[in-house]
Formats: structure tokens, sequence, C-alpha cells
């Protein structure tokens, strides 16, 4: 009796520690749980991003102002029969 209650103990702390530090026990499922919580926080940045890209490109397809916007902007470009002004802050000698 006292054979089986002490091969019983043996295996009860063998499992325990197979649980708590084994490779995939414990530690690890909380390592994968912080990834998963870190990984979802980053879709969400990146969602809010992709969602702001799709309104811009939505924008360019449909409105011409947005696009001629864009091209004034980024490209320095002006209409045809428009006069460009360009001043500056520094003073004349």
């Amino acid at each position: 009796m006292r054979l089986i209650f002490v091969i019983l103990i043996i295996v009860f702390l063998g499992l325990q520690y197979k649980l708590w530090l084994g490779e995939d026990g414990v530690r690890q499922w909380r390592q994968l749980e912080k990834k998963i919580i870190s990984k979802t926080e980053e879709n969400e940045k990146q969602l809010v991003r992709n969602q702001a890209i799709e309104a811009d490109i939505l924008e360019l397809k449909q409105g011409d102002q947005a696009l001629e916007e864009q091209a004034r902007s980024e490209l320095g470009m002006i209409k045809e029969g428009e006069t460009y002004y360009q001043f500056s802050d520094s003073p004349h000698p």
C-alpha cells in the first residue's frame, strides 16, 4: 500500500513540474497570452492606419479636387494661367 502511495506522489510531483515548469506549461501560456495582447494592439493600430489610407484612396479616385490638392501640396504644381508667388522671410541686403 505504501509503495502505491509513494508512486502516486512521485507521479503527481512529476505532473506538477511539467504543468508549471515544462515546455507547454503555465509559463509559456502566460508568455503567449502577452504576445497575443501585444499583437492585437498592433493590429488595431494598423487597422486605423489602413482605414485612413483607404479613405484617402477613395477620395483620390472619386474627386478631382482632392487630386488637385495633393498635386499642389506634394508636387508643387500650379494650374495653367496661375501665377506662383514665393515669399521669403530673409531681409534683402
